[in-house]
Order: structure tokens, then C-alpha cells, then sequence
């Protein structure tokens, strides 16, 4: 299985270096939040088939909000949402086409043989 993690800030159109994991895999969750310097995430999982770097079809998106403090490496992960119109909801329109640039030039081969139902996640409504 391919998969791919893409870590935005929440009203961000270009996501950051850094995947979910490499920032918060070690993260506690928070107790509370007093003295928390909290910001909005949005990260999304693209899952397809395919190894390492080269997927050969795209087949699923998981998209979760986090907020977190970056500095204490606290906060608060959602559980991930799969369904469509959830996730057509969470992206902001420069998130899908990001996200839908970067999927055709990572593997066009890929993009062609996914589902109609996956390339609809990241159109423009």
C-alpha cells in the first residue's frame, strides 16, 4: 500500500514540510488547556496502491482537524472522517487544488486509473 500524509494549517493552501507524524507522533494529548498556544491543523492521508514513492492508483482520503501547540507538542488529534461530502467540506478550495496538482504530477499514471468518485474529492464546488 501507498500512502501519503499532508500536514496544512488550517487555512493554509500549501502544506507544511513536515508530516503528522514526524510533528506529533510523540505528542500527549492535552489535559487542559491553560497556558496553550493552541493552532488549527488539517491533516490529510492519501492512501492508494503502489510501494514506497510510486503509486500506481489513488484510492482513499482520510482528512482530521487537529489543534495542537507546536512549542509543548500538546493537543487535540480528531479521528480521521473518509466520507465524501465531509471531506468536500473540510478542504478549503486551495487545499483541493493543491492537493489535486500534486496528485496528477506525483504519478499521472496514478490519477488517470483512480476512480471518478476519488478525483471528485478535490473539484470545486
Amino acid at each position: 500500500m501507498w500512502k501519503r500524509n499532508f500536514l496544512f494549517k488550517a487555512a493554509d493552501a500549501v502544506p507544511l514540510e513536515q508530516s503528522e507524524n514526524e510533528l506529533f507522533h510523540d505528542a500527549e494529548p492535552a489535559m487542559d488547556s491553560a497556558g496553550m498556544q493552541f493552532e488549527k491543523f488539517l491533516s490529510v492521508w492519501v492512501q492508494g496502491e503502489g510501494h514506497d514513492d510510486t503509486p500506481t492508483t489513488f484510492t482513499n482520503v482520510y482528512v482530521r482537524t487537529a489543534t495542537l501547540d507546536t512549542v509543548k507538542k500538546t493537543g487535540f488529534l480528531q479521528p480521521l472522517q473518509g466520507r465524501t461530502h465531509q471531506i468536500k467540506q473540510m478542504l478549503t478550495p486551495g487545499q483541493k487544488t493543491y492537493l489535486k496538482s500534486w496528485l496528477m504530477k506525483a504519478s499521472p499514471k496514478a490519477w488517470d486509473e483512480s476512480d471518478d468518485h476519488f478525483r471528485d474529492l478535490f473539484e470545486q464546488e
